[in-house]
């Protein structure tokens, strides 16, 4: 299937999607102020304001939050953040952090203290937390003085610095006093936050933006900058007419619109991967995906590699498992490759039309861009040539958290089939959450509660390996088991991009998955 194929899909589902007006906002602040859309983009959103279960935005709860440890900005080392260094036993099973000196906002000391109760509350499920199964190897959390804690795991777990680099450090003092079951819902978040990053919480306009005034006591120095405005917009085509009209000074954009900023010399056009796999995720709770054969139909369905060459431009690399580093990818995957013919026949051995037929199908989605329209519109037409009718769903990312991961017995009739994303990378241990059986919402990420026992196995086994010799191997063993057992229709990893103004000095965006937090050093951007 080529280009011209695609657009005579998406022309059978109705849908090449423009983008809408925006709504302005004044900015009359004094000294300077950088603004930018550092939430534009798929995550992005108002109200993603308590990083306890934020799945995307680390790129700016982190200029005002700060973790323990935290990735260079080319994604390649940890370094420290909060913890000035740190030290692992041989055994890997302790491990002891030397805390920074540093104070929150409101003028009281950080401490260890305030480190034990994050990952306290971040291990407790009634907290809403997203961390708690990620988290569950932690055996006790230790604070032999203020400027020291320890942490002992139940078992060696190789991803376990990577995943803390997200567990941003919460205050003590001002959030003992709520109810983890009611912490999640509560207006701290986005009123009264004390973080120790560079910049303060001033105020949040609802829907509109949040606004943060720099600290001059910060440790790394005061911020070159006096504020820094985050603006929410309806979607990246609202955020890019900001951006030309100088109303904003940096902004994710789509690959289209990439193209039309790459000679302009007014800004700089920063592409990256995204370490994000988008699949399609099919839920192991309705009957409809449990027979193997649909899950292989539903891939072979999808022309994937056109939709890279015409809705990606060919920034995107198609993915047989969950990531498409070359050392972690092995030999003899099945590639999938389109072929509807194979799908029906697959479908037909499964008795498709016995188990649904032609019935309709949602297709739940955070991803409301015009480009994800787009390639879920291109989806649509391709399965529907096979026979399995599906009806995209966008809902802000909220509303799909409180889907997908909603405690109790779910409606699984709302979310049988899901177009999401998630992190595979640097660190390709980012992809247990959301496929580990151990790793069952509310703790954890696998909101298809996929309970491949292979897989599963793997998984743990990758985890756990010490010899940093086999650890490459441990992981495309990973990969084996998901190209085999499709837990999901992985579809390709894509680049992602950022643009922003030349009127900026020092500033630092990297596409990474979730957002980050990488070190930016917000404290040293500039603008002239």
């Amino acid at each position: 299937m080529g280009i011209s194929s695609i657009a005579r899909h998406l022309a059978l589902a109705g849908l090449l999607i423009a983008g809408t007006a925006f709504a302005t906002v004044a900015e009359a602040q004094s000294g300077k102020t950088i603004t930018g859309g550092f939430d534009v983009g798929p995550g992005g959103l108002p109200k993603n304001f308590n990083p306890l279960v934020s799945t995307a935005g680390f790129t700016w709860l982190s200029t005002y939050f700060e973790p323990l440890v935290i990735w260079n900005a080319e994604l390649t080392e940890l370094k420290g953040s909060l913890a000035k260094d740190w030290k692992v036993s041989d055994d890997q099973l302790t491990y002891t952090f030397n805390l920074a000196k540093e104070t929150w906002h409101d003028g009281k000391p950080f401490t260890s203290k305030d480190v034990k109760f994050t990952f306290d509350l971040a291990r407790n499920k009634a907290s809403g937390s997203l961390f708690a199964a990620r988290l569950g190897d932690i055996q006790s959390v230790e604070t032999p003085d203020d400027r020291t804690v320890v942490i002992k795991l139940s078992k060696p777990n190789g991803s376990f610095l990577a995943v803390i680099t997200q567990v941003l450090i919460l205050p003590e003092h001002a959030l003992a006093g709520i109810a983890p079951d009611q912490l999640a819902n509560s207006k701290w978040w986005s009123t009264t936050p004390v973080g120790t990053g560079p910049f303060k919480f001033k105020q949040y306009v609802t829907d509109q933006y949040v606004e943060l005034s720099a600290d001059d006591d910060y440790r790394g120095g005061k911020p070159k900058v006096d504020t820094l405005i985050n603006r929410y917009f309806e979607n990246p085509a609202a955020a890019v007419a900001a951006l030309r009209a100088g109303e904003i000074q940096f902004t994710y954009v789509e690959p289209d619109d990439a193209a039309t900023f790459k000679n302009d010399s007014n800004y700089t056009l920063i592409e990256g991967g995204s370490y994000v796999v988008n699949y399609i995720g099919l839920n192991q709770k309705v009957d409809l995906f449990k027979d193997l054969k649909v899950r292989q139909a539903i891939l072979y369905a999808i022309d994937r590699n056109a939709i890279v060459e015409s809705l990606y431009g060919g920034a995107a690399k198609v993915a047989n498992c969950g990531y498409v580093t070359p050392h972690l990818v092995p030999e003899g995957l099945e590639p999938y490759a389109y072929d509807p013919e194979k799908a029906k026949a697959l479908l037909a051995e499964a008795g498709w039309g016995k188990i649904n037929g032609d019935k309709p199908i949602t297709l739940l989605t955070y991803y409301g861009s015009p480009q994800a329209a787009n390639v879920m519109a291109a989806i649509q037409s391709m399965l529907a040539q096979v026979g399995v009718n599906i009806v995209p769903r966008v809902v802000d990312t909220p509303t799909y958290n409180g889907i997908v991961y909603k405690q109790g017995t779910p409606d699984w009739n709302a979310f049988p089939m899901i177009y999401a994303g998630l992190q595979n990378g640097p660190n390709p241990a980012g992809l247990n959450p959301g496929l580990n059986k151990s790793q069952l919402p509310p703790a954890g990420f696998n909101t298809m509660r996929i309970e491949f026992d292979d897989l599963s196995a793997a998984f743990d086994a990758a985890l756990g390996q010490t010899d940093s010799a086999k650890v490459n191997a441990s992981w495309q063993d990973v990969c084996k088991a998901m190209n085999k057992d499709l837990p999901w229709a992985t579809l390709w990893v894509a680049n992602r991009y950022g643009v922003a103004s030349k009127k900026l000095k020092d500033f630092v965006w990297t596409p990474a998955p979730a957002g980050g937090p990488y070190a930016a050093h917000p404290e040293l951007w500039d603008i002239q």
